[in-house]
């Protein structure tokens, strides 16, 4: 049996190395030429699901939709309780002078179309770096629409089990 204040440091060691790993990935998958391994991206988001099903303080539904529907831009801040999943930059390989970031709030715990807010900012590289770009209005919009559509399906397999 450990005493309070091993079990303290025990959990504060672990807490710091795990830290440490996803953020060592993360610089990893931003060397150039690096790709992004399977386990960055997907080990993030399991990570943001275990976290939400141990406290969730929105739709269950809408978030994991949103999770889904996001999983393969790389997450920055993920708040299951709050309902936050801000993404960092993301570049697709076929378009590397331009770059996504996706901010999804969850704003209530039923499931409606009004409880979900998704904002998506766009950047273009030119001779000083990048620069904001405007984004396609319909892009919000049909991204919102994806990450209903998904909760919508995953509601109906709930119930149906």
């Amino acid at each position: 049996m450990l005493s309070r204040p091993t079990k303290i440091l025990v959990i504060a060691t672990a807490t710091l190395a795990l830290t440490s790993c996803q953020t060592m990935t993360k610089l990893t998958n931003k060397l150039p030429g690096a790709k992004p391994s399977a386990t960055a991206n997907g080990g993030t988001t399991k990570v943001a699901r275990n976290k939400a099903k141990a406290r969730m303080g929105v739709n269950e539904f809408l978030w994991t939709a949103s999770l889904e529907t996001l999983d393969f831009m790389p997450l920055s801040t993920v708040d299951s309780f709050g309902g936050v999943i801000i993404t960092d930059w993301y570049a697709s390989p076929q378009a590397p002078n331009e770059r996504f970031k996706a901010n999804v709030y969850i704003l209530d715990t039923n499931l409606r179309a009004d409880a979900l807010k998704v904002s998506i900012f766009k950047q273009v590289r030119n001779a000083n770096g990048w620069s904001d770009a405007s984004v396609d209005a319909d892009t919000a919009r049909t991204i919102e629409n994806s990450i209903l559509t998904r909760a919508r399906q995953l509601y109906i397999a709930a119930v149906d089990n």
